[in-house]
């Protein structure tokens, strides 16, 4: 009898754990503390808090941008990371990946393009590049090295979307970018 219960316990333990977390091995993963950019096509996390990320309104962020968050020091941008939708007319994160990369800085360093595993996503690309701060609006000193990732693919409805994290160099961590790029999430 208490080998039955012991069971019976353990199994309604699993069950319990197994529906706990909103979605199963499906879902993005969202550090606990983070915040999220939600929009109709994709969501993204971001680390918030005392020297994370804040997220701009509707009257801050490009008319371009369906969300965006950033994080400043001294009043400069130090990283960004926007949510684009419908950003072109594309049939394939291929595509998608053409387009996004005509929208990086002129004179920037492209390291090219591969497949990445995005949660609700067919396929996807992400294209890691690097350039130099302009220094306008806002962002870092002119010349300042920044680094960039862009996440790009069709959303659920065949249109396209585009997460872009821009980080100065060194103001965001190796294991807080994989958080990021871990946390998209596709309708």
């Amino acid at each position: 009898m208490k080998t039955r219960r012991t069971f019976l316990a353990a199994g309604l333990l699993t069950a319990f754990l197994a529906g706990c977390g909103g979605g199963g091995s499906d879902s993005a993963s969202v550090p606990d503390g983070w915040g999220t950019l939600r929009t109709k096509g994709v969501d993204v996390s971001y680390p918030k808090g005392l020297g994370g990320y804040q997220e701009q309104s509707d009257a801050e962020r490009s008319k371009y941008n369906a969300a965006a968050a950033d994080r400043t020091e001294n009043g400069k941008t130090v990283s960004i990371i926007t949510v684009q939708l419908d950003f072109t007319q594309a049939n394939s994160a291929e595509q998608a990946a053409i387009a996004a990369e005509a929208g990086i800085q002129m004179g920037a360093s492209v390291k090219g393009d591969k497949d990445v595993k995005l949660t609700g996503a067919d396929e996807a690309k992400r294209i890691d590049f690097s350039f130099k701060s302009t220094g306008q609006d806002g962002d870092p000193p002119k010349g300042t090295p920044v680094k960039g990732v862009i996440l790009t693919g069709l959303d659920s409805s065949g249109k396209t979307f585009a997460v872009r994290i821009d980080a100065v160099r060194g103001k965001l961590s190796d294991a807080d970018l994989n958080r990021i790029v871990k946390s998209v999430e596709v309708h």
